[in-house]
């Protein structure tokens, strides 16, 4: 929940600053880039620290090298919260990081199922799971 909660935040933060009159926010659409961006790289910052064996666990057993997957998606939030405020790159961000959503969703579902932790706070269940999911999915094809 913690990550829709920064999304939020950060949207209404840049929306604010647009208000303010600083003109760059003043649209909905650089707020919303601005705002993936920050979500994007609170959810890297958990693939290297404290939290990174609970997302190595959530990796479906069917796939090999978890660890190697958590590196990999976690760079690849990066390169998708850099890209999606680029605006040559911000389109094909986008669709990048909703096939990567996609692609993410059964570590979602096990993790749900089998009632995991992240940093000592259970996940969302399912129904809630797909919810956000799907936010996260429209935020970032929105964004781009």
């Amino acid at each position: 929940m913690v990550p829709f909660y920064v999304l939020v935040v950060a949207f209404l933060l840049f929306k604010g600053i647009g208000w303010v009159g600083v003109s760059y926010f003043e649209g909905w659409h650089t707020s919303l880039q601005g705002a993936v961006a920050v979500m994007l790289l609170l959810t890297a910052s958990a693939h290297w620290g404290k939290r990174r064996p609970d997302l190595v666990r959530m990796v479906p057993t069917a796939f090999p090298k978890p660890d190697w997957i958590v590196t990999a998606t976690g760079w690849l939030e990066i390169a998708g919260a850099i890209g999606i405020v680029l605006p040559a790159a911000s389109k094909a961000a986008s669709i990048g990081l909703a096939l990567m959503l996609v692609a993410m969703f059964p570590a979602n579902v096990r993790a749900a199922k089998e009632q995991l932790t992240i940093g000592g706070r259970p996940v969302p269940k399912l129904g809630p799971r797909i919810v956000l999911q799907v936010v996260f999915l429209t935020a970032v094809l929105l964004a781009g």
